[in-house]
């Protein structure tokens, strides 16, 4: 037996949208940031009252540029966050002056809700409760949002689902009875008074995972002997899983029209690692090394809270992610950052971060998309390029490069070109169809991508070329120092015994060129 809602947690695009809605608009207080528990490099953000109390918590999945998801049966179609009856025209007010699309007052089961969407589309629903309208010690009074008007904790969340009558009776057995039926819809509630409302979703299209999708509901319990129970009870229902969350124990399993539910226990709670007053201001579950640690720091999504200096992205022909040192006044250096096939703008900062750690990086995500991974061209086969959009693309790149320097105050002489595999091909051809924009570059396992290349002037650029003799297209490489050489370009070129993944070798050849560049 549960006792009621504990979190939901969702699917988002962008971190930075995601957090001025929970915690700008909404006011919930971020009471966690972290590195996934299943992928280090996912962010995992938590908002809820002033200490994360169960029963308040929204969580996000942050799965950067995540393509839309798809609400269906077995899914979760809506969230509802619970708010005073009297605040209805306090939040009306405030979506007029952010701003934001809303529908209402409506009146849904005899309760009055205004209704809105997410920055990835995601319904959310605030409901007036009759409650106790004086805020209470665990609320978190946000900027703009009186203590009055906040947020009291989850109301409930919508449901679609092709088996209504199996999936009912799974949620009692959680603790929810059946308390009305309207507009297609039949109303479960819990004795913490949160609800689920099931609608029959018999012939619709199935669920699929993106942003603005819920990926699970998860609802708690008391304690690790509560939770034995509900699990010895589930495993007559089918495979379970259980797992630590350092903030609580987990138990996983599938409702009969496929929805995830987790259940979790109360404690120990979100201030076993962070004093009440700073909860939320650290990133978390890092590895214990600090080089580790910084990398993944590093590649996470970035975000500033509302009130705080952030970093403005420009609106430039690429998208890209943009890092200043730490502890660095007046960084000289700049690099680019030009991934391999299936990478993103994110990549090579480790590498780059550990060639040149004062410098600036920016890192770029190309976007000629092939099998649903990103390359910086199309391919026509084994060594063949589209000779058309190599051109197209590094035309782009040239109005991107001459945007930056004015958006980021990047000074040509000091930019140095990284790439990788399809990066490092491209920023070859680059250089070679836009002499003069690249001056200084790392190639790593590249390959002539210019079948006819332009006559060029490339005497203002040294490069350092790395092989691999292992690399299937390693023997291709020494054609492209040939062609650097041949316009003028001081190319020191190595082959090592390896493939085409990057080693340490590599690493320090690189930080012993960019040293005497």
């Amino acid at each position: 037996m549960t006792q009621g809602l504990h979190h939901i947690t969702m699917i988002a695009a962008d971190a930075q949208e995601n957090v001025d809605f929970y915690a700008g608009f909404l006011g919930m207080r971020l009471v966690k940031r972290m590195a996934g528990s299943a992928d280090e490099l996912q962010l995992h953000l938590f908002y809820g009252d002033s200490q994360g109390s169960p029963g308040t918590v929204m969580t996000a999945l942050v799965w950067p540029a995540a393509a839309p998801g798809r609400i269906g049966a077995g899914s979760a179609s809506e969230v509802s966050f619970a708010i005073p009856r009297a605040s209805l025209g306090f939040w009306l007010t405030r979506t007029l002056s952010h701003g934001i699309r809303a529908e209402g007052p409506t009146s849904v089961f005899g309760e009055p809700r205004l209704s809105l969407r997410d920055p990835d589309g995601l319904a959310i629903h605030l409901v007036g409760v009759d409650e106790e309208a004086s805020p209470g010690p665990e609320l978190w009074a946000a900027p703009g949002i009186p203590a009055e008007h906040a947020i009291r904790r989850l109301r409930g969340a919508g449901m679609l689902t092709e088996r209504r009558a199996e999936d009912e009776a799974f949620f009692a057995g959680l603790g929810y009875r059946f308390a009305a039926e309207e507009a297609g819809a039949r109303r479960l509630v819990s004795e913490s008074g949160d609800a689920l409302d099931l609608r029959d979703a018999s012939g619709f299209w199935t669920s699929a995972a993106g942003a603005g999708a819920v990926d699970h509901l998860a609802f708690r319990t008391q304690d690790s002997a509560s939770l034995d129970a509900i699990e010895r009870d589930l495993a007559l229902r089918g495979p379970a899983h259980r797992a630590d969350r350092r903030y609580f124990e987990s138990l996983y399993v599938r409702a009969p029209g496929g929805l995830l539910v987790e259940t979790a226990t109360e404690g120990p709670g979100f201030l076993i690692d962070e004093p009440r007053e700073s909860l939320g201001t650290r990133l978390l579950a890092l590895p214990e090394d600090p080089e580790q640690a910084a990398e993944i720091r590093l590649r996470l999504p970035q975000f500033s809270m509302p009130g705080e200096p952030r970093m403005t992205l420009r609106d430039l022909p690429f998208i890209h992610r943009f890092h200043e040192p730490e502890g660095v006044e007046a960084p000289e250096e700049t690099y680019i950052l030009l991934h391999g096939t299936g990478g993103d703008e994110s990549d090579l900062m480790p590498l780059a971060r550990r060639v040149a750690p004062k410098a600036r990086l920016l890192g770029l995500r190309g976007r000629s998309a092939e099998e649903g991974v990103n390359r910086w061209f199309r391919r026509l086969g084994m060594g063949r390029f589209d000779q058309a959009d190599i051109v197209s693309e590094a035309r782009a790149l040239d109005a991107f490069v001459a945007e930056a320097q004015k958006a980021y105050g990047l000074d040509p002489d000091k930019t140095v070109w990284l790439g990788y595999s399809n990066g490092a091909n491209m920023i070859g051809a680059f250089a070679q169809l836009h002499p003069g924009r690249v001056k200084r570059a790392i190639l790593l396992r590249a390959m002539p991508a210019l079948e006819i290349p332009p006559k060029a002037d490339l005497s203002d650029l040294s490069a350092l070329l790395i092989t691999g003799t292992q690399d299937p297209y390693g023997d291709h490489g020494p054609a492209l120092t040939t062609q650097l050489r041949g316009a003028g370009a001081a190319v020191e070129a190595h082959r090592l015994p390896t493939g085409h993944g990057l080693t340490n070798q590599d690493l320090r050849l690189a930080q012993a060129w960019a040293a005497n560049a």
